[in-house]
């Protein structure tokens, strides 16, 4: 017969799991000299507003009227959140000690027996605190409306572009048909002193007036009205060269500039 082989209890076994990971080496037994800070655990509770808003969170999270409060359980919860405030060191503001008493009024006034004949006169002792929960439901409900609006730099981008660099254009005075007349008149009384007694026909054309007009302002500067008369062509020529300065201003080629009343006019061909 062959001989058996003993077989290893701990073969078998499940292997034990390391303690914790120290610097990439297993700690499979807790060090004797562990030493544990009192301050190490730290508990992170729900941030309150203040006492109403406790107050609320405690009545929304058990669906409770608030018409209709248990003062007695809601005290006791109130208080156990107080004491736990406390027991982490955690400062409580004067508000939530002056709900706590209130609360222990509420409380005390509705466990005090009553006769029937006053118990009618008086009010129900939560109808104070009910209120103010109420307006401060309101309140809040609108603060969260609000905030769920969108705001301008969080939600909303308002882009910016810098105004193009703005160029003042002159405006130069505009000329009356008035002191056109006068200037007019007082070119064809110049006109008449050298009128001629010859009688003979000149042709003249209004258009190569109005050539020779340009010609004469060709050169973009101002040029005085009367300076485009011949006073010697006399008054056919005035009036023909009227006649291309008006046709001219007609058809946007030449503007005329009076800088103020009764001075003189001056004529300059427009930029294309």
């Amino acid at each position: 017969m062959s001989a058996v082989e003993p077989v290893d209890s701990q073969a078998g076994a499940q292997q034990e799991l390391p303690f914790a990971m120290v610097y990439g080496q297993a700690v499979m037994e807790m060090p004797l000299d562990l030493y544990i800070p009192p301050d190490a655990l730290e508990v992170f509770l729900e941030a309150f507003e203040g006492p109403l808003d406790l107050l609320l969170y405690l009545i929304r999270k058990q669906n409770i009227n608030i018409l209709d409060i248990p003062v007695a359980e809601i005290t006791r919860q109130y208080m156990g959140y107080v004491e736990l405030m406390q027991s982490v060191r955690l400062e409580l503001a004067a508000e939530y000690l002056v709900m706590a008493a209130m609360l222990a009024e509420i409380k005390s006034r509705m466990l005090l027996p009553r006769a029937e004949t006053i118990e009618a006169e008086e009010d129900d002792p939560r109808a104070e605190l009910i209120r103010r929960l109420q307006e401060y439901e309101r309140f809040k409900a609108a603060a969260e409306g609000i905030d769920g609006l969108s705001r301008v730099g969080r939600d909303v981008v308002v882009p910016k572009l810098d105004a193009p660099e703005a160029r003042a254009r002159k405006l130069l005075p505009d000329v009356s048909l008035e002191e056109l007349l006068m200037s007019m008149a007082e070119v064809l009384r110049r006109g008449d002193m050298f009128e001629s007694h010859q009688v003979s026909r000149e042709a003249l054309s209004t258009r190569e007036r109005m050539s020779d007009v340009l010609e004469r302002l060709k050169g973009g500067g101002f040029v005085p009205f009367v300076e485009l008369f011949t006073a010697e062509e006399g008054r056919l020529g005035v009036v023909v060269t009227f006649m291309a300065v008006l046709e001219l201003v007609k058809e946007s080629l030449v503007e005329l500039v009076q800088n103020e009343p009764f001075a003189a006019i001056h004529v300059r061909a427009r930029a294309e």
